[in-house]
Formats: structure tokens, C-alpha cells, sequence
């Protein structure tokens, strides 16, 4: 054979290469290797693999060689990237990784513990947690790869999350209620998420110092940073709200007794909230944000819509039929309702009795229109225009104009209408005093927003509200009577029960006021008014007398 001449058998047959024909033969043989000269190797890694790459990863990362590293990974560019953020806008060094006994199918799970320190502006303090990898094949080299996550760097990373040590994002901020006692997550746990939203949104404004610290920034999502290791406290700033501790301590302990329940209470002389609770398994804060119907609590604004276009006084006529119909609808009252259609039968008697149909036939009479009550809402209870600004996100109720059965259902809390206890609150407030003034928990100084406004109503009008909501409360015919009949001074309420689609029971609402203090309450699958929401405002009201 020439000199030069290589042979290879393949398949059986003899394949003959010579001189110039190497650079052919290179590529024959890279097709059956990764390019090595090793054969290339599939299946799952074996643990001598899974051993190998996790100490030549765990080394490489322990030395700060992020490009070395990342090689060991199935993203060299994704884990190029957040290990060196690990060493440099993080200051993470000194690390130690001890890994533990690998674990899951075949033992390709390794946990680990990672020791080290960060270092910022000569503040050092030692950083400590535990991760896990796991190791792959990689599907084009055949290698044994660590299967890349930003959770291998840290559990609480995830894609697009950024490390950095460095100032806070806000300065700590120590809420405190309208007397100075402090508000915290573990005395009033409802206030958590409320509390989290202040520090974000005020922590620059209440004069504290922001600290020193390792966080997790989510460039992702624009949720708040998450903070892992503190080098250095900050100095808090003082936040003041209008919550009254004493109120709030009720509101929490009332909503405890009630499953999916909410309750706003508010100063009727000046919109300031005094308490805001929910009982709830996840953090949606209902009692501001909920957007459901609110059932015959809805007969206030009604009643002062009727009122101020001149189709009824407290004390004209108001017939109570069994049921009433509207455009091919019919519409009937709670069980065990007696009709009255006698001529002492009035608007303040359908009031406290909660009578639904009695309200159904006087949105009919002349000059009520499909747009009466949406307007009256936005012009005197400034409801419904999407422009209230309580220091953290809030609705403020929708009264839509509606057609056809939908119309008749709005006036009594159903069909397409929508509030939430503060927004109920806020109704029973302007209701008693004629005056709107939007709720609020932190001073608009602080952040010289501006609230919304309204007309608000006509003395004679809020004095009729007034009125039928303390008959409602105090009548031995008031639907809110039995529940009460604990409180003493100025006292007066409406109940309410929304039927909601899918649900067997109803949702359970009531307002009430005493003194200066208006409060609402809605608790999901209820029943009626007076059989958890009532309880919940009660308990409220007593301890902001």
C-alpha cells in the first residue's frame, strides 16, 4: 500500500483513503463522534457523567470563571450572563458549594448548598442557601450538560430576573395608624399585601434612607424587588394613614368569623378609611377591588335617584305587590314577604322591608329613563367615572345604563350594576350627610394627588336616607333591626342579598352607620343581609363608637 494510504472497514466494506483525501476522511469519521474523537454518546447521563460535570460546574463557578461554567450548561448564554451578574452587580465571592447525594430518575438530581459573602461599600455579611441542578444529555453534542434554570443560581430566580447588591428599591417605611401606633402584617394580616403596595408606592416619599441590600430585580413583570440578604438597615420613614387601629383589630376579628368576607369602614365627616379586612385564601383585596353585585343595598342610591326626580318621597306611596313585571320580566320579592299594596304602603316601609318590587314599578314612572340611575351615581355619589384615588388601587363601582330587564335588576342591586364594600361604604356616607367625600387611606398631601368629586345631595334628600336607613335599623319591621339592636346612638342600616349566577346561596350585604363612622360589608355565599355581613358591620361599628 502507498505510503500515506489509511484503510478503514465499514459496514464490511474495505474503504481505502490516501493523501489528499484526509480532510475528506475527517468528516466521515466526525459524522459517528462529536468532533473529539470520541464516539458521541445518547441516553440519559450516567452517573459518573452526572458526577464529572457537576464537579467541573460547581468548580468553575466557585472561582467566579462564569464563560467556563456556563460551557458545563445546555444555555452557555443564559447562564453567562446571570453567573457573571453572581460575581459583579451582585458582589457574591468566597463561594462554596457543597453538593448532596443525587436524587430522581437515575440520579441525575443533585441538591446543593451554597456558602459565600457579599460585599458592598465595606459591608460584608455571609449569604447561605440551598439549590439543585440537574443533569442532561445535550442534544447536539451528546455531552453531559447541567439542564439550565435561573433557579440553579438561586431557587427565587426566575427568566429575566436580575441580581444586584446595592441600595434597596424603596426605603423601609414603618406604617402607623391615624395616632401613631404602628401597623404591622403579623398583628393585622389583612393589611399585608395593603402594607407591601405603601412601601412601594410611598417609601421615597415618608423621609427614610433606603438600606443595603442582595435583591432579585423582576425586569420581567416590574413587580416589586425581592430582597435575599440585608448588609445594612435602612432608616424608616414614618408613613401615617387614616386607619384607626382600634377599628381596624375589629374589622380583622369580624371577617375571622366568615368565609370569603370583606368590610370598609369609613369616617363619614371626611372619607378617611378606618378599617379595611378580608378573609379570603388568596390576597385580592375585595373590599377595595371586588367588583360584584351588591344586592338591596343598591336601594339607597335608588331611593335617592326616585327622591331627586321628584317620583317619590319617604312617606308617598309605594305599593308592595307579591311580584312585578318589567318588559317580560318578572321580578318577586324574598320569601315570606307579606305584599302590601294598601294605602299606607310607602317608600320608607319598602325600604326597611327591602321590598324589590315596589322599587321595580316606580323606575317606571315618568320622568325615569334607562340613564337615571347611572347618573345620579356619577354626578352625586361620584360613582362609576373611574377616578378614585385612595392611595392604593381601588374600583369605584360600575351603575351602566341598561335596557330592557336590565334596567329594573340595576335598581335593585342585580343585573349589570358592580360595588365593593368601600364603595357601599362611601354610598351610606354621602347618603347621611349629603355630601360626597371619596374615601381615602393616605393623605393626598403626601403624593398631592387629587380626589375625585361630586355634587353630592339635597339636604331634604339626604335627610330622607337618613331617616329610612335608621327605620331599617330600628323599626320592628327593619330587616336590620334584630342584628342591630346591640348599638346604641345614631344608629341606622340597609341589608342586602345578591344572587349570583352559579352559586346555590346568595351573597350576604349590609351597610349600616353609627355616629360618624359608615361601614360595609359583603360575605360570599352569605345568604341574607342580616346573617354574616350584618354581623361583620356591627362588630365594626361598636368599636368605632
Amino acid at each position: 500500500m502507498r505510503k500515506g494510504a489509511k484503510v478503514a472497514i465499514v459496514g464490511g466494506v474495505l474503504v481505502v483513503m490516501v493523501g489528499g483525501a484526509g480532510y475528506g476522511a475527517y468528516n466521515f469519521f466526525d459524522a459517528l463522534n462529536d468532533g473529539t474523537g470520541t464516539e458521541r454518546r445518547t441516553g440519559p447521563p450516567s452517573s459518573d457523567e452526572v458526577a464529572e460535570t457537576t464537579e467541573k460546574f460547581f468548580a468553575a463557578w466557585e472561582k467566579g470563571d462564569a464563560k467556563t461554567a456556563s460551557s458545563y450548561t445546555n444555555d452557555a448564554v443564559g447562564a453567562g450572563r446571570l453567573l457573571g451578574e453572581y460575581t459583579g452587580a451582585a458582589r457574591i465571592g468566597e463561594v462554596r458549594i457543597a453538593p448532596g447525594e443525587p436524587t430522581g430518575a437515575g440520579g441525575r438530581t443533585v441538591p446543593f448548598s451554597v456558602r459565600a459573602t457579599v460585599s458592598y461599600k465595606g459591608k460584608t455579611e455571609k449569604l447561605a442557601y440551598k439549590s439543585r441542578l440537574t443533569v442532561m444529555r445535550g442534544e447536539t453534542t451528546g455531552r453531559a450538560l447541567v439542564d439550565w434554570a435561573p433557579s440553579v443560581v438561586h431557587p427565587d430566580l426566575k427568566k429575566g430576573d436580575e441580581l444586584y447588591t446595592g441600595e434597596a428599591e424603596a426605603p423601609p417605611i414603618e406604617a402607623v395608624d391615624r395616632d401613631g401606633a404602628a401597623l404591622t402584617k403579623e398583628k393585622y394580616p389583612s393589611l399585608g399585601p395593603i402594607l407591601d403596595t405603601l412601601r412601594e408606592r410611598y417609601g421615597d416619599k415618608a423621609g427614610g434612607t433606603p438600606g443595603i441590600e442582595l435583591a432579585i430585580r423582576h425586569t420581567s413583570t416590574n413587580a416589586a424587588d425581592t430582597p435575599l440578604l440585608t448588609l445594612a438597615e435602612g432608616k424608616a420613614g414614618e408613613l401615617r394613614t387614616t386607619i384607626s387601629a382600634k377599628v381596624q383589630a375589629a374589622a380583622e376579628k369580624a371577617v375571622e368569623k366568615y368565609a370569603e368576607s370583606s368590610v370598609v369602614a369609613v369616617k363619614t365627616a371626611t372619607g378617611e378609611v378606618l378599617a379595611v379586612a378580608n378573609h379570603r385564601d388568596d390576597a385580592f383585596n375585595a373590599a377595595f377591588e371586588g367588583e360584584v353585585p351588591p344586592g338591596s343595598t343598591m336601594k339607597i342610591l335608588t331611593a335617592a335617584t326616585l327622591i331627586d326626580n321628584g317620583v317619590a318621597t319617604m312617606n308617598g306611596p309605594a305599593p308592595c305587590p307579591d311580584t312585578a313585571t318589567w318588559q317580560s320580566q318578572t321580578f318577586k320579592n324574598l320569601p315570606g314577604m307579606k305584599a302590601d299594596e294598601s294605602s299606607g304602603a310607602t317608600l320608607a316601609k319598602a325600604f326597611m322591608r327591602s321590598c324589590n318590587t315596589a322599587f321595580i314599578k316606580l323606575i317606571d314612572e315618568d320622568p325615569m329613563n334607562d340613564a337615571s340611575l347611572t347618573n345620579e351615581a356619577r354626578e352625586r355619589f361620584g360613582l362609576g367615572n373611574d377616578n378614585w384615588k385612595t392611595g392604593i388601587t381601588s374600583t369605584d363601582g360600575t351603575v351602566p345604563e341598561s335596557v330592557g330587564p336590565d334596567r329594573a335588576a340595576n335598581a335593585i342591586g342585580q343585573g349589570q350594576v358592580t360595588m365593593n364594600p368601600l364603595n357601599m361604604a362611601s354610598v351610606t356616607a354621602t347618603a347621611i350627610t349629603g355630601k360626597f367625600r371619596q374615601p381615602y387611606l393616605v393623605s393626598p398631601a403626601l403624593d398631592d394627588r387629587e380626589l375625585a368629586t361630586a355634587r353630592g345631595l339635597d339636604p331634604a334628600t339626604a335627610s330622607q336616607l337618613k331617616q329610612m336607613m335608621k327605620l331599617t335599623a330600628t323599626s320592628p319591621q327593619g330587616t336590620a333591626t334584630r342584628v342591630m339592636s346591640g348599638l346604641t346612638g345614631d344608629i341606622g342600616a340597609k341589608t342586602g342579598s345578591a344572587e349570583v349566577d352559579g352559586q346555590d346561596v346568595a351573597d350576604s350585604w349590609f351597610t349600616g352607620f353609627r355616629d360618624g363612622v359608615a361601614a360595609a360589608a359583603m360575605a360570599q355565599a352569605g345568604g341574607r343581609g342580616g346573617e354574616a355581613a350584618g354581623p361583620i358591620v356591627v362588630d365594626v361599628l361598636r368599636a368605632g363608637g
